[in-house]
């Protein structure tokens, strides 16, 4: 008898073993599937290429630009040769500046026509050698005196930036690049749009040097 019951405890200890290792090889076996599936991601997310040409620069200026705007945005900047020229014509409203390759990082922006008074005055003035400071009080003067057009109160500009200076050229996307959004609304205050001078959160839409004639609301949506 005592042959008997031992015969069947040793069975179970044998079934339980096997059954044991099936379990274990079943949850190796994804783990491994998924490693590879990983790996492979990896590799793909590695298929960047400088910004280097002309043709990239417009490619990765007009990822700043609403999707269904590129083919019609007008891109302008600094091309590889270092000259401020149209890089693309366009014939819609928006126009783009895209990322000037002598300086790190990468930034490009995508602003309505109605903005171009404004931004074109600002790049005069740096081209004269102004400070940011002096480019803010002779720009604020000039609104309040009606000389410089502001735009259309609401007119956006769209930006695209980030540390690296790679990209994919299938997509065009810039590697860690990321959006944010202004518009302007000239000499609003927190009073006039109930906005906070300060982010009450990542999210958060805020008001950025209310009255004067840069007041706009700043929007950074969080990271994907």
């Amino acid at each position: 008898m005592k042959r008997i019951i031992a015969a069947i405890i040793l069975t179970g200890i044998l079934i339980s073993c096997n059954s044991s290792e099936k379990t274990d090889n079943t949850t190796e076996e994804p783990s491994v599937i998924e490693s590879d599936s990983d790996k492979t991601s990896i590799e793909v997310d590695k298929l960047l290429t400088s910004i280097d040409t002309d043709e990239a620069l417009i490619a990765t200026a007009l990822m700043a630009a609403p999707e269904e705007s590129r083919a019609g945005c007008k891109v302008i900047g600094y091309n590889m040769a270092g000259e401020f020229v149209t890089l693309k014509e366009g014939n819609n409203e928006f126009i783009v500046i895209a990322d000037d390759p002598n300086k790190s990082g990468f930034n490009a922006a995508c602003y309505h026509k109605a903005l171009e008074p404004f931004m074109a005055r600002g790049r005069e003035l740096r081209a004269e050698g102004k400070s940011a400071a002096e480019i803010f009080d002779i720009r604020e003067a000039e609104a309040k005196s009606g000389k410089l057009d502001m735009g259309n109160p609401g007119s956006t500009l769209h930006i695209y930036y980030g540390p690296n200076e790679t990209y994919d050229p299938e997509t065009s996307e810039v590697d860690g690049a990321i959006y944010r959004y202004v518009v302007y609304l000239p000499f609003a205050t927190t009073e006039s749009t109930g906005l906070p001078e300060k982010p009450v959160s990542g999210n958060h839409p805020w008001i950025m040097n209310p009255g004067t004639h840069r007041a706009h609301i700043m929007i950074s949506p969080k990271p994907e």
